[in-house]
């Protein structure tokens, strides 16, 4: 019988009901899973031990309304007129300890109900209940690296307030976290792009996604520092945290970045993306860089052409329909200047004294435009 103290809510996808014994079978699998392991603090191994003691703190935490108030995930109905699973996950929300205090959202997924749609569903019906119970905001946190959470709390409007030092629990201490917020009567729908790159190519590179694995062709690079911003580099050292870096601006709707890759081998040669200096403006800057051993093959400007062509075209003809393309190198560098030319940019404007170089004197830099 459905305890009479938790509410019982009902979504378009989903219902919001106690937890009971018949799910501690498949919360053991969900905290077995190796998503849970990494991204949660849940006890490894975990048996049916842990998961009454779970459902426990479950019924204890709505019998007082002070600590986590814990709801099971139930599938109302799959696609094709199939049952939905009668377990699909967790959701809890904590709440602060007055009115005055924030209160805190967070969700598990099992590892069948996952790329359903499931969890987006059960966090507005949970955050729905919890303004109406007076919440003043919700916040969400989330391992930095968590994607699947961080889509999640996208695609429900919360607004995402940048990094948190060491600030959760994480196996092995403190981590960087994601956060983000979300208030009564703000839309509970995406609000930003989260820009996905498509694969393009010509006869000899392909442009696709960055990769973790990437990182095992970075190479180190003599470049002059003035040439690139600082941390940018592809070196082996830099490129786990450049790779997120660019992951985190295609998240936030401030750019999309690929591997520039050869085509036959798909080795990776480089790196080009476009960026925004502000989320929804239709004008954007264009960045390359090429690793050194795959340089004067004219890589850099067939990446440049594909993704000029990409980002200009129109939406409805499955670009994303930039207006203004820009870019900006150091007046030295020759080789980044003649790939725009041969691009169609013009330069329209030098700045002077810009760059620092090592004998302490500074050089000039170029703004570069794509007439539209």
């Amino acid at each position: 019988m459905a305890d009479a103290t938790i509410p019982q809510l009902t979504g378009e996808r989903v219902r919001l009901r106690a937890l009971t014994e018949d799910d501690l079978p498949a919360i053991v699998e969900q905290s077995s899973d190796a998503e849970a392991i990494a991204w949660t603090t849940v006890p490894s191994p975990y048996g049916l031990d842990d998961a009454r003691y779970y459902l426990g703190l479950a019924h204890s935490g709505w019998s007082t309304r002070t600590e986590n108030l814990i709801w099971a995930i139930e599938e109302i109905g799959a696609e094709g007129g199939e049952p939905g699973l009668r377990y699909a996950g967790t959701i809890d929300l904590r709440p602060g300890s007055s009115s005055a205090h924030a209160w805190e959202l967070g969700f598990s997924l099992h590892p069948a109900a996952r790329g359903r749609g499931l969890m987006s569903d059960a966090v507005r019906v949970a955050c729905r209940w919890a303004f109406d119970e007076g919440a003043p905001s919700m916040y969400w946190y989330a391992n930095r690296g968590n994607w699947a959470s961080r889509r999640v709390a996208w695609a429900c409007g919360f607004t995402m307030h940048g990094l948190m030092p060491a600030k959760i629990a994480a196996r092995g201490g403190p981590a960087d976290c994601w956060a983000g917020s979300l208030l009564p009567g703000q839309p509970m729908r995406a609000s930003t792009p989260w820009y996905e790159p498509p694969v393009l190519d010509d006869e000899t590179i392909r442009l696709r996604p960055l990769r973790d694995e990437d990182a095992s062709a970075a190479e180190e690079v003599d470049d002059p520092a003035h040439w690139i911003p600082e941390g940018s580099s592809l070196t082996p050292e830099r490129f786990p945290g450049f790779v997120m870096r660019r992951q985190e601006a295609a998240a936030s709707g401030l750019g999309v970045s690929w591997c520039i890759a050869d085509r036959a081998s798909d080795r990776p040669l480089g790196e080009i993306g476009i960026f925004l200096r502000a989320v929804g403006t239709d004008a954007a800057e264009l960045g390359y860089q090429i690793l050194p051993s795959a340089r004067g093959r004219g890589v850099a400007s067939r990446a440049a052409r594909l993704v000029v062509d990409y980002v200009t075209r129109s939406v409805a003809d499955g670009g994303l329909g930039f207006r203004r393309l820009v870019a900006e190198t150091a007046a030295d560098n020759e080789a980044s200047n003649a790939v725009l030319r041969r691009s169609s940019f013009k330069v329209y404007g030098r700045e002077h004294a810009v760059d620092p170089l090592p004998d302490g004197s500074y050089g000039d830099g170029l703004h570069w435009e794509r007439p539209t």
